[in-house]
């Protein structure tokens, strides 16, 4: 069983920034990819950034410039960097992992980190 553990929301701001933490309890070299997804409040979760096995990273059309998805892979680690930020980013954050052998099924959560942006 995989853990993931989220750290680093909180209010900020509008124009501010804030960095999400992801640890996960195995190698981050064991899944296809890592992923950020957010819930806004009365809306469906919808994914925010990826970040595959190879480095490669995807982005959001709302997010891109502004967010950074990023690893450290010998602390299984994988951060948000989020910049100036706006009220419509305010959500729940997750982290997700995709792991073998079925691409794209994301199958373990993190517990969620909440994100308010004050305007």
């Amino acid at each position: 069983q995989v853990q993931l553990v989220e750290s680093g929301g909180g209010l900020v701001q509008a124009g501010g920034s804030l960095r999400l933490s992801c640890a996960a309890s195995r190698r981050l070299s064991s899944f296809y990819a890592m992923g950020w997804y957010r819930q806004p409040p009365g809306k469906q979760r919808e994914l925010v950034a990826t970040i595959t096995n190879n480095g490669r990273t995807n982005y959001i059309e709302p997010v891109k410039g502004r967010f950074t998805i990023s690893r450290d892979t010998a602390k299984n680690t994988v951060y948000l960097q989020m910049n100036s930020l706006k009220f419509e980013d305010t959500a729940v954050y997750y982290c997700a992992a995709d792991d073998p052998p079925i691409l794209g099924s994301y199958d373990y959560w993190g517990q969620g980190t909440q994100v308010t942006v004050s305007s």
